[in-house]
Order: structure tokens, then sequence, then C-alpha cells
């Protein structure tokens, strides 16, 4: 069996190798390392594939949040509701533009923003909710843009995760996560669902002005050289990581499927554990990619779980181990435990399996069996 890791990016690598090599290549040759013609490629394959206006490239999916919420001219002191159970960049760049996170209860059942809690947040002084398309599980942005509507607020997609979800509405039409809101980031960290081998990330939107005022922003506030229109900053994403994603995004349907196929291996193994609740996989929809298969342990042995595991030497992990509203970094009085049921639940429950393109049925045969092992050992 092959050597079991978390992210399997060597393996993939080689499958794609001589393309991706003479993709880099050409930038190297054509010393064309900033804003060249690769990043302008990727730029419109990204756009097709995602059936959106604009996209626009930056240098990672932190600073692709940030400069949505610049772009859409929030100010100091306006609220923005974001998810509990999330990654620290959500709120960390809310906090860093002098904003007022509001974090919100998730849902026990897809671990996404709870859209009661959305409700309950909502004051005056809120202007824009961030939902997280979390492990992969794309939101119900149907609900929530019908939320933001009735109350006039900005919706702002973290799409860190979820690249190549679908979003499926009542009417039975679908539209890509990330792509619905008023503005989506995403990010290309290397072990995303869409990887690149750096950093780099990108924001999307339909609305032509705000794509406008985004493209200065990332550039120092430039539209036209040493002519500085708005308060920008430095942010964008180099060619060579363009010449990466180029050929990872004509494969990303196909990576999403191995990791569609991968979960479905899992969950099959995990059925009738009492102890065990698996990820729901739809059968006739893409709306989860799996960027992580995250299980919840329900018999308070979680960590057990985890120590049992990684003497076998499988790679697993708990995202995420501390809440945000418990971070020493976000502690505000406002946050009372009583409004965070879920994500304290969860926080204790959580535990992530290996997840990406090359896992084979020998590996995923291998970590289920170790897993209902440790249960039969109680």
């Amino acid at each position: 069996m092959r050597k079991l890791q978390m992210v399997d990016l060597k393996s993939q690598y080689d499958k794609i190798k001589p393309a991706v090599d003479a993709s880099i290549q050409e930038v190297l040759e054509t010393t064309t390392y900033i804003n060249g013609p690769k990043v302008h490629e990727f730029q419109k394959q990204l756009e097709e594939y995602l059936g959106v206006k604009h996209v626009i490239p930056c240098a990672n999916g932190t600073d692709a949040l940030q400069i949505a919420m610049m772009g859409l001219g929030l100010q100091p002191g306006d609220e923005v509701i974001t998810a509990d159970f999330t990654f620290a960049a959500t709120v960390e760049v809310i906090a860093l533009l002098q904003l007022t996170p509001v974090l919100v209860d998730v849902d026990l059942h897809n671990m996404n923003i709870s859209l009661e809690a959305i409700k309950k947040a909502i004051t005056p002084k809120t202007k824009a909710i961030v939902p997280v398309h979390l492990f992969g599980r794309a939101a119900n942005m149907e609900a929530i843009m019908t939320i933001a509507k009735e109350h006039n607020l900005y919706v702002i997609e973290d799409n860190a995760q979820a690249i190549g979800a679908n979003c499926v509405f009542s009417d039975g039409t679908k539209k890509k996560a990330g792509t619905i809101g008023h503005v989506g980031a995403t990010s290309f960290f290397p072990s995303k669902n869409l990887g690149c081998y750096g950093d780099g990330g990108a924001i999307f939107t339909n609305d032509d002005d705000l794509a406008h005022t985004i493209r200065g922003i990332v550039n120092h506030g430039m539209y036209v050289r040493y002519h500085h229109d708005v308060v920008g900053v430095n942010s964008r994403l180099d060619s060579i990581q363009a010449a990466v994603l180029n050929i990872k995004l004509a494969l990303l349907d196909d990576y999403n499927l191995a990791r569609q196929h991968a979960a479905r291996k899992y969950s099959a193994a995990f059925e009738g554990n009492n102890n065990i609740v698996a990820p729901m996989i739809c059968d006739d929809c893409d709306c989860h990619v799996f960027h992580q298969y995250t299980l919840r342990i329900t018999n308070g042995k979680r960590d057990q779980l985890l120590d049992h595991l990684q003497a076998k030497q499988i790679p697993c992990a708990i995202y995420y181990p501390i809440p945000l509203h418990s971070q020493k970094a976000y502690l505000d009085p406002r946050y009372k435990e009583e409004d965070f049921p879920t994500t304290n639940q969860l926080v204790q429950e959580v535990i992530s399996l290996p997840m990406h393109t090359e896992l084979d049925d020998e590996q995923i045969k291998f970590i289920t069996e170790s897993v209902l092992e440790f249960f039969n050992l109680e």
C-alpha cells in the first residue's frame, strides 16, 4: 500500500508533470512573471468554468476576502455576520478592516452557517453576511440571498473550500458556489480542490462596477500606472501559479469526482455504526466536493480515535478544535456560550480523514477498517 497522506500532491503532480512543467517553462522563457499571459488565460478559463462575468486573480484567499470587503465600501463599525465554526481567515479580515465581526452558530446537519442564527443576529448596523461553504459543501445560498434581500445586505461568499460545487435552487437551476452572492472569494492554496504550487486566490462577481473597483484595489489602487484612484493593496497572482492552475482547472471536475468517489467508499463502510455520523452525499447533485471528509464521533471518544489512527500512521486532523468566539484574538463580551451549542458540540466531535484525488480503494479499506477497529476494541 502506498504511504498514506492527508493530501497526496506528489502523486497528483506525477500524473500531470509534463503539462505542468511545459506551462511553467513557458513563463520562465518569456519572463512574464507578473500579470503575464498565463494569468489572463487562467482568468478567462475560470470565468467560463464558473459562469461568472468577472474573475479577479489575487495573491491568496485571505486577500481575496479582504479585497472583496474593501470593494463593497464597508466602513469601520459595520457589522458583518459569519460562521463561528470555520478557519480564522474569515473573521480575521473583518477585524483587520475595523468592521465588527458577528459570529453565529452553524447547522448540525451540514456544519454551514445557521439560517436562524443569521436572522437573530441582524441589527440596524448589519451590512453583510459571509457564508462559508465549509469542507466543500455548498451553503444554502438561495435562503441566504433571500434573507439578504429582505434586509438590504451584501453577501460575500467564502468559497475557499468548495470550488466546483453546485448550489441547487428550488426551481432546479444550478449555480457554482462563489458566484451567487454579490462577491465571492476563493483560495488556491496547494491542498485545495484547485490548488497551485504556492499561494494564490481570486475574487468573483457579476457586478461590473464592483469588478472595476476590485481590479484597482488589487494593484495599489491603480487603473492607469502611477494614478492611484482608490486605496489599494499589492495582491497579484503570479504567472507561474497561473501556469499550474491553467492545467489543473481543466481537471477540476475529475478531481472533484475522485473526491466524491472516495467519500462514498468511506461512508458506505461506516454505515450502521451508531458512533459515527458521516457527511451526507447526494446521489443526484454535486453540492459537496469534499475538500475535507469530516466525521462526527458521538460517543465522546474522538480524541482516543485520533490517537488510535495516528498510532497506525494514518494522518487525520481536527478542523477546528477551538471555536472562533473562544479564540483570544476574537473574545467579545457580546458572545454567550449558550448562543453556540452546535459549534461547541462540533469541536468535540469532528475528525477529518485523508481526502485527496489520489486515494485508492486499498488505502480507503485500511483507513475505514482501522476506524471501525477502534470501536470494536471498546
